[in-house]
């Protein structure tokens, strides 16, 4: 597993992670409270204008991480669709992808390092009081970490059917990317285990 911070500097990583991490919380709060298609538009708009303003190569790297989350924005809308309520699928969707894109535009700026020292900080209080933090730590370690991989899974797996079909790739890849998903994240369990597990 790799970190996925971009190597290719940009102004976003001279700011500090804790003003980036704040302002993602107000963001993601904005986008859930919006009530209209046309801003959560406007708002996807922004997001990519975030991007771009590191430069386009960077651009790219961030936004071709993000296309392994399509197929689950056409299962959202296509079971609303089914439903008979597409505008609330394509509102779902387009929260779903401001704020997935947000979040990987702040860890993509972020050293790992940096991330887990704020959240050992937020945390302060809860150690004070006799609760042991550093499973939580680790999971948040985690988390950031299996992002790239399971990036690296879908874009396996979209080739793999690729070749083996004329057809697009569907919703189909949502069952073996979930399994895959599980199966890492036990081969990670026992790894702790055998190092003596998370005291």
């Amino acid at each position: 597993m790799i970190s996925l911070t971009s190597p290719l500097e940009t102004w976003a990583h001279r700011v500090p992670v804790g003003w980036k991490l704040a302002a993602l919380s107000g963001a993601t709060l904005m986008l859930f409270s919006l009530q209209s298609i046309i801003l959560q538009v406007a708002a996807l708009t922004l997001a990519l204008m975030l991007y771009l303003s590191a430069g386009s190569l960077f651009a790219r790297s961030g936004l071709k991480t993000l296309r392994i989350l399509w197929p689950f924005f056409a299962v959202i809308v296509i079971w609303h669709l089914i439903e008979g309520t597409p505008q609330k699928g394509l509102m779902i969707a387009l929260r779903l992808a401001n704020t997935v894109a947000l979040a990987n535009f702040v860890t993509m700026t972020s050293r790992l390092s940096d991330m887990i020292d704020v959240a050992a900080w937020l945390l302060t209080p809860f150690r004070h009081i006799g609760l042991k933090t550093r499973a939580l730590e680790i999971a948040i370690a985690l988390v950031i970490r299996f992002t790239p991989l399971l990036g690296r899974r879908g874009a396996q797996l979209i080739e793999a059917w690729r070749a083996r079909s004329a057809r697009h790739p569907s919703w189909r890849i949502a069952l073996p990317m979930t399994v895959l998903a599980l199966d890492d994240a036990d081969h990670v369990a026992e790894a702790l285990k055998a190092r003596g597990g998370i005291h």
